[in-house]
């Protein structure tokens, strides 16, 4: 049975600026509307519909095949129905074939999953509904305001307000998650909205019930996508290069200063081997830093890997260096640990923050390590990638050195205090 479903997702969105765009646990938001379609079992064919040129390509790269929307079914006022009805025909142009249960999936509703999604196939499929959405329990007392504002009188919706029964003593009621819809898809043709015939309720985890019309949404989905997102860690496959900050991720992030304006910082010696390791293994590294101290280049050298530091726009840089060495910016590892890397996670694929990241860039990270900057946490990254042998438990306490703040980078790695190489 061919199920399509489709991810409308169009540019123009007023009250979240490229909403759909927006990274929710370090990934956009249309491409997790993507991924947990791809994964359900019982969807045979993805496609997103959409007007704009970077959701596409977002689309595209997360494995969806995509419907250019003519702008008349695009605006402000457009139906999601008419957006599906729109891909519906151009899916079975591109691909001679007719789809027989067609489902809507809101790229706004993040915590979607795709047993969700298998659920409201399955009662189209299997259990004779005509069609399907995903809902909640939900327990609340309703009310609504009549006689105008000035002589405003609240009543019950869902009850009386002069009888309120215990929760266990009232009907269940449920909530219109707005994540998930399937319908058959002759029978969507006929009536043209998402509801006709038998609808069935598919009960869903209400914890994960949030759709993201507001910036407020937003910030609530980037605090919750940690402790809600099933733990992901990349592998070597998904990755061509890593990039580093430097304070509070190579470091950790304390600075100490002598009597004549010299700074000293701390790394960790495991952290240089993780760096050898991932070098070893093929992968591009980059350090990348505000930091305008020589420390920052002598450390680089120290690991035999290139450095851009002083730079004030890092995201700039980084979708430059991307460019010049021919990476894509989705198979870039960024570890980071301050909201000044929060434009470098909106680049890279793969956004990390350490553990004693600032709140926001722990909630925009799509990864967080168990270790804390300068304490090992590189090393961590690498045995994410590389395998177990590397992983982090114990090991030898950061070394410091001083970091000139004028002249020349020093010829030897002025972190460490031991010329131990490589690390």
């Amino acid at each position: 049975m061919t199920v399509l479903a489709v991810i409308p997702a169009r540019g123009g969105s007023k009250g979240v600026p490229a909403k759909n765009l927006a990274p929710v646990g370090g990934v956009p938001l249309v491409v997790r509307a993507v991924r947990a379609a791809l994964a359900a079992r019982h969807v045979t064919d993805v496609v997103v519909s959409t007007d704009d040129a970077a959701i596409a390509d977002a689309a595209r790269g997360a494995g969806a095949e995509v419907v250019l929307r003519p702008a008349a079914i695009a605006g402000d006022t457009a139906t999601s129905e008419a957006a599906v009805l729109h891909a519906m025909d151009a899916y079975e142009a591109m691909r001679g074939a007719v789809a027989e249960v067609v489902l809507l999936v809101q790229a706004t509703s993040p915590f979607l999953t795709a047993g969700d999604l298998d659920g409201v196939v399955t009662a189209v499929t299997e259990d004779g509904a005509d069609t399907a959405l995903t809902v909640a329990p939900a327990h609340g007392f309703l009310w609504r305001e009549t006689g105008g504002a000035e002589a405003a009188d609240g009543i019950g919706v869902n009850h009386d307000k002069a009888n309120r029964p215990r929760r266990q003593d009232r009907e269940q009621e449920y909530l219109e998650t707005g994540a998930a819809y399937a319908m058959r898809a002759d029978g969507f043709r006929t009536a043209r909205h998402r509801f006709f015939g038998r609808t069935a309720l598919v009960r869903t985890d209400a914890g994960r019930v949030l759709e993201i019309d507001d910036p407020h949404d937003l910030a609530r989905a980037r605090a919750l996508a940690p402790l809600v997102d099933p733990p992901t860690l990349p592998a070597r496959a998904d990755i061509d290069a890593v990039v580093l900050d430097f304070d509070g991720t190579q470091t950790d992030d304390k600075v100490l200063i002598d009597a004549d304006g010299r700074e000293i910082v701390a790394v960790h010696r495991g952290d240089g081997l993780g760096i050898a390791a991932l070098r070893r293994s093929g992968l591009k590294l980059l350090t990348l830093s505000t930091e305008r101290n020589p420390v920052v280049a002598a450390r680089a050298r120290k690991l035999d890997m290139p450095v851009l530091h002083g730079i004030d726009r890092k995201d700039l840089a980084l979708k430059q260096w991307c460019d010049e060495e021919g990476i894509a910016p989705d198979r870039v590892l960024y570890v980071g640990n301050d909201v000044n890397d929060l434009p470098c996670f909106d680049v890279a694929g793969w956004p990390v923050a350490v553990a004693d990241a600032h709140g926001s860039v722990r909630s925009a990270a799509r990864a967080v390590t168990t270790t804390a900057g300068g304490e090992g946490a590189i090393r961590e990254i690498a045995a994410w990638l590389l395998g177990p042998t590397l992983r982090t438990t114990t090991g030898p306490a950061p070394t410091t050195g001083p970091a000139p703040t004028t002249g020349p980078a020093p010829t030897t790695d002025s972190t460490l205090s031991t010329p131990t190489p490589n690390i």
